[in-house]
Formats: structure tokens, C-alpha cells, sequence
């Protein structure tokens, strides 16, 4: 089989229904849109949402929490120690290099918190925005270093 051979299943497809070209085609003079009222009209028609009269369903469900200004908390790309045991003894643990490992993705590096579920193999000199207390005091424990990044790395 090549490139050029391919098509769709039989019936997978059907053809544009063209309005508005002309009364020979059976879809001219009012477009299929029915005589004047709002509906023929450009831009008619329902509003999205609307459900016939019935109350639509987000007016139905109820609205739960507040979030001020359109946004939530601050967000921060999560760690646990337990990830960390690809990285060698005396190493720097800081966002490239999480990203480098895959740990987290190249848009999270503007924010990262490292975590204490699991444990550290050795020591390590790990630096982050945020870092629990019972991470930083297991990774104290194995001789390593906890450093806070104050200014949060551009996302670009």
C-alpha cells in the first residue's frame, strides 16, 4: 500500500451540504433558513447554553469554593525524595537538572518543591523554591545541603 492509495472507508465521509447557491441546487433563496423570524436572521438563534426553557444545567449544579481574581494558589512542581535516587553522591539537585532527569517539565522550573516522601541514598546538595521540613531533615541526615531559590526561574 503507498501514501497515494489511501482513502477513507466507504461512507466515512459525506459531502458539505451547500447552501445558498442558487434555488437549482434545492438549498437557494432562503439558505434552508425558513422564512424571516429571528433564526434567518445572521448571527440568530439560540444562545449557547440554552436549554428549551428549562432551567440549563449550570444554572442546576451547584457553585462550589471561591477563587479571587481568577486564579488559585501559588503552583509548584512536586518532588519526593525518592525520585531523586538517579542523581550521584555529591551532586546539585536545582530545576535544569530535574529537568534534565525528566522529573519535571521545562514550564515547571519557575516553581519546584521538593518533597520528603521516600528516602535520599547520599548526600546531596539540593536546591529549590521550597522544600518540606522532613525533607530538608533527611536530606541533612545523609550529610547533604538545602538551599532555597528565592526568585522563581522564567518559564521560557
Amino acid at each position: 500500500m503507498r501514501l497515494d492509495e489511501l482513502r477513507p472507508a466507504p461512507g466515512a465521509t459525506k459531502r458539505r451540504k451547500k447552501i445558498g447557491r442558487g434555488v437549482g441546487s434545492g438549498h437557494g433563496k432562503t439558505a434552508t433558513k425558513g422564512h424571516k423570524g429571528h433564526s434567518a436572521r445572521s448571527g440568530g438563534g439560540k444562545a449557547g447554553g440554552f436549554e428549551g426553557g428549562q432551567m440549563p444545567l449550570y444554572r442546576r449544579l451547584p457553585k462550589r469554593g471561591f477563587v479571587p481574581y481568577g486564579g488559585g494558589g501559588i503552583v509548584y512542581a512536586v518532588v519526593n525524595l525518592k525520585s531523586l535516587g538517579g542523581f550521584t553522591a555529591n551532586a546539585v539537585v536545582d530545576p535544569d537538572g530535574l529537568l534534565r532527569a525528566g522529573l519535571i517539565k521545562k514550564s515547571e522550573r519557575s516553581r519546584v518543591k521538593i518533597l520528603g516522601g521516600g528516602e535520599v541514598a547520599h548526600a546531596l546538595t539540593v536546591r529549590a523554591h521550597r522544600v518540606s521540613e522532613s525533607a530538608r531533615a533527611k536530606i541533612e541526615a545523609k550529610g547533604g545541603r538545602v538551599e532555597t531559590l528565592g526568585a522563581e526561574v522564567p518559564a521560557s
